[in-house]
């Protein structure tokens, strides 16, 4: 008996539950074994590693990472697919080690996560557990297929929020992972590539063809991936580079001096913060590097 899901089984169940994918939740499911043994080979996570999931829907990754022995703890909002997908997996896999948090990602932090034999704390009305398994180790990756609508909150926000992460290899909208491991001067680089640069180095890991999800989406999809480094600098200045970044691209046609006017109080205010940290005034967002901006924050938060 297959220890995954294929097309027929991905319907089946949907139609069990009463699912139908919805844009709003960006919903796409992955039907083919292939891809899906493809994904959780090229993460890369060590043997026995606890991996974090966001949005495992049917549960076709979560397969994929319980048959190569690592314990997952998924994270789903939707209840109907969270408590189908204990059931899912006992019948393909029994007795594998998974938890299932229903949960909005974006809510998850590092305590939430942490499942030991003390505690595990849960915001009331906010998180539930099923099924709470014997104690493990913290979640050392980040592998999911994340959804399209918010993938870059999300990924940003668990990296921010839970330190153990090693390793990211995520699926998302191809435009989407090119702007993460952009570098500096592309058309797509912008706010979420200076931010996750943070974390480490990101590189496009694959693509990932249309066919193998259900339904189809009309856009393509790729593997993005980093491995983590140590944070360069301290919290102050993580949260401060984001505020800087975000106001010189959300005006990225603009001079600096200028885009920067109101996060700095006024257009002289930022020539000299820029010009403090030796950079140019004149330049715009996208011809400033990681390290600019870093050295813009640390100037402010010195």
């Amino acid at each position: 008996m297959s220890t995954l899901l294929g097309p027929a089984e991905v319907r089946d169940l949907a139609e069990q539950l009463g699912v139908q994918p919805t844009k709003r939740l960006g919903q796409n499911f992955v039907h083919d074994a292939n891809t899906v043994r493809r994904i959780v080979a090229a993460a890369g996570v060590p043997a026995g590693a606890t991996v974090l999931e966001v949005g495992p829907g049917l549960g076709s990754l979560t397969l994929g990472l319980l048959e190569a022995g690592h314990p997952v703890i998924a994270v789903e909002i939707d209840a109907r697919l969270a408590a189908q997908l204990p059931r899912t997996v006992e019948t393909l896999q029994p007795n594998a080690p998974l938890t299932v948090i229903t949960a909005d990602a974006l809510r998850i932090d590092a305590d939430a996560l942490r499942i030991d034999a003390d505690a595990l704390r849960i915001e009331a009305d906010t998180l539930r557990v099923t099924e709470l398994p014997s104690p493990h180790a913290p979640p050392v990756a980040l592998v999911a297929n994340l959804p399209y609508n918010i993938s870059v909150p999300v990924l940003l926000h668990l990296l921010a929020t839970v330190p153990s992460l090693e390793r990211t290899l995520v699926m998302v909208q191809a435009e989407v992972g090119h702007r993460i491991a952009a570098p500096p001067g592309s058309k797509v680089y912008g706010s979420p590539s200076v931010k996750a640069r943070w974390y480490g180095r990101w590189r496009v890991e694959g693509t990932i063809s249309r066919q193998v999800f259900w339904p189809v989406p009309n856009v393509d999809s790729v593997l993005v991936g980093m491995t983590r480094t140590a944070p360069p600098g301290t919290e102050a200045e993580r949260v401060r580079l984001g505020q800087i970044v975000d106001a010189a691209f959300g005006q990225r046609r603009k001079m600096l001096r200028q885009a920067l006017a109101e996060l700095y109080g006024s257009s002289a205010a930022a020539t000299a913060a820029l010009e403090a940290a030796g950079l140019d005034p004149t330049a715009r967002g996208e011809q400033l590097g990681f390290d600019d901006y870093l050295r813009l924050a640390r100037a402010e938060t010195a």
